[in-house]
């Protein structure tokens, strides 16, 4: 069977959700959560022509460890109560001599899903939260349960996405009983499939997981659905079929309130770029992001007026306002799904969630982002395919977007080895609104608080004040100053090595340190171009004898470039670093980091160079 787009509705603006969930494990051989063992797992599904379904589930639970009562004794399923019903069947707690403790109706609990903590949500969205009675290790938790899917989310089409556990699985099966002349279409990486067994009018596909050793999931890396084993099943046939069916569900309508303020937030752009980008923004500032899922609207837009007039939706309603908005001064555009957070393959995907696509431009615009100007993608949605629903064509977003952030500091030292501070800092490219954004969300006590904070990460202690940039502006550059003082730079007399830092909040050397936080690796990584310039200026008092400054050092390797430069003048210490990124992807390969490790290191000690210095 060939692979094909697959839909399934949760939390946050995505159509594509993955099932399994998978955290940090320490040891990089053996990923497996040892406190509990899934001995069944079995999922039967029995679709309608229609789309519509019913799902009946079992699961068995054995408890291996005490620690693991804590999060396995309560399980939760989730529902749809517009489009779904569920019924808990069974539900109970067997011990080790064979004694059942049944679950009753008071310790099944409903509530509405836990909401995104990013935004307010208002949804359909329900989990039932099974509370098993009585548990301790050796015992073995059984819930079975039926959903009803009673009005699918594309007419006639039915999804699913599946992921193991990574807690030990022995039984995992998928089954799927279809009519006979709706063809299944799926990708299983770690799944083997049975043969097919067709019935009267009806045909039944089942895939059983092979379990295997995982691997724990790397810092930065892609998601495990790029790599790890998945089960993605759809009666859509490829990705224009999807296309199809979104674009009919989210049709936009251009209103005369809709036509009338394109044309007043536009009247003064010069070219159809500015107009696009002038209305990107203004949607990205005063449409307040909001998850509406009531009905079918994990994937069906509202009206571009609704959301125009209640000031919110999620982001197919962005995309919608913004679509009738540009349609209004004659610029065409589409909705682009795209994969959410590091997810980078399709159809091997965690979520897709929807952006907008100009095509006369070659402009993508995430309004929702409100961290990043108009003309920008958030990071995670750089060098992604996207499937653009207006023509069924796949396509890709920009590899790499300029960003570069340059900072110069300067300690005035005392004869007591405290120190008077100035660092300006400019961010410029996608920096500009990310850092503008970052400062204007800081309550005003933590904006106080941010040079003690930056130098206490430093192992300093002081204070100072913080300014900027006007906070509301839209300039192409913000400059920030943090000026203050610290009583504890330099510890004299010495002889003591003094920190060669170029920056206070450390850009390069919080950059240089996620890239050496693994010592190997085995999995792609998300890996974004940047270039940072950091000066810093150490004057002395002349009381003060500076014995030694570290070594110049200069490397370049694959798309990295690495230069920092000591320099003394009389009693005064001159540095330099500047580290620029280019790789012309957004997702490195292990082999990549392997070329890279002595780079790496060379780069990291270098940033824990010291000057040594000490009182005449």
């Amino acid at each position: 069977m060939r692979a094909s787009p697959f839909l399934r509705v949760r939390n946050g603006c995505a159509l594509i959700v993955a099932l399994g969930v998978f955290g940090m494990a320490q040891a990089r051989d053996d990923a497996a959560d040892r406190s509990v063992t899934i001995e069944k797992n079995t999922q039967h599904y029995v679709i309608n022509a229609d789309g519509s379904y019913v799902l009946q589930a079992d699961k068995v639970t054995l408890i291996n460890e005490e620690r693991a009562i804590r999060f396995s004794a309560q399980q939760a399923v989730s529902y749809n109560r517009s489009l779904d019903s569920l019924e808990i069947v069974e539900a109970f707690t067997l011990k080790p001599d064979g004694r059942k403790v049944r679950v009753t109706a008071p310790q099944i609990r409903e509530q509405q899903e836990q909401a995104s903590a990013n935004a307010p949500m208002f949804q359909d969205s329900r989990v039932k939260v099974v509370i098993f009675p009585e548990v301790a290790v050796g015992d073995r938790l059984s819930l079975r349960y039926t959903r009803t899917r009673k009005t699918a989310l594309f007419p006639g089409e039915f999804t699913d996405f599946a992921t193991p556990s990574l807690s030990q699985t022995q039984d995992y099966s998928l089954t799927y009983d279809l009519p006979a002349d709706k063809p299944l279409y799926a990708e299983a990486r770690g799944f083997k499939a049975a043969p097919a067994q067709a019935t009267a009018g009806r045909k039944v596909y089942r895939w059983d997981y092979v379990p295997v050793d995982k691997l724990r999931p790397e810092q930065s890396a892609v998601a495990y659905t790029d790599y790890g084993q998945i089960l993605a099943v759809s009666t859509f046939a490829n990705y224009q079929d999807l296309a199809k069916a979104y674009q009919a569900r989210a049709q936009v309508e251009v209103t005369p309130h809709i036509t009338e303020l394109a044309h007043t937030l536009t009247a003064d752009q010069p070219t159809p770029r500015a107009k696009a980008l002038a209305l990107s923004d203004w949607v990205r500032k005063n449409i307040r992001y909001v998850a509406v899922y009531i009905d079918a609207g994990g994937v069906v837009p509202h009206s571009a007026q609704s959301v125009l007039d209640n000031r919110y939706g999620d982001c197919k309603d962005h995309v919608a306002l913004l679509e009738a908005m540009l349609k209004a001064v004659a610029i065409d555009s589409s909705p682009a799904l795209i994969n959410l957070g590091n997810a980078y393959t399709l159809p091997t995907v965690a979520a897709l969630r929807v952006i907008t696509y100009v095509p006369s431009l070659d402009l993508y615009l995430d309004s929702t982002a409100r961290f990043i100007a108009a003309g920008y993608l958030p990071l995670q949605d750089l060098d992604k395919p996207v499937l653009l629903t207006r023509t069924g064509e796949m396509a890709r977003t920009p590899a790499t977007q300029a960003g570069k952030l340059s900072s110069e500091l300067v300690f005035k030292i005392d004869d007591t080895g405290a120190a008077d501070f100035t660092q300006t800092s400019l961010a410029e490219g996608w920096r500009t609104e990310a850092m503008r954004f970052g400062i204007r969300s800081l309550p005003p006590t933590e904006r106080e608080q941010i040079i003690q904070k930056t130098l206490r990460s430093h192992g300093l202690t002081g204070s100072g004040a913080l300014q900027t940039d006007a906070l509301d502006g839209d300039a192409s550059g913000f400059n920030t100053t943090l000026a203050g003082r610290t009583e504890n730079l330099v510890n004299l007399p010495g002889p003591i090595g003094v920190p060669a830092l170029s920056r206070l909040g450390s850009n390069i050397a919080q950059d240089v340190q996620a890239l050496s936080v693994e010592k190997e690796r085995l999995q792609n990584f998300s890996c974004f171009a940047n270039q940072s310039i950091e000066k810093a200026r150490f004057e002395f008092p002349e009381g003060v004898n500076i014995l030694a400054v570290p070594k110049t050092v200069s490397l370049k390797g694959a798309d990295v470039t690495y230069d920092a430069r000591y320099e003394r003048s009389g009693n005064t210490v001159l540095i330099s670093r500047t580290l620029a990124f280019s790789h012309p992807e957004a997702v490195c390969s292990p082999a990549w980091f392997k070329a890279m490790q002595p780079m790496i290191e060379a780069m990291f000690n270098d940033l824990k160079s010291q000057i040594i210095v000490q009182t005449l």
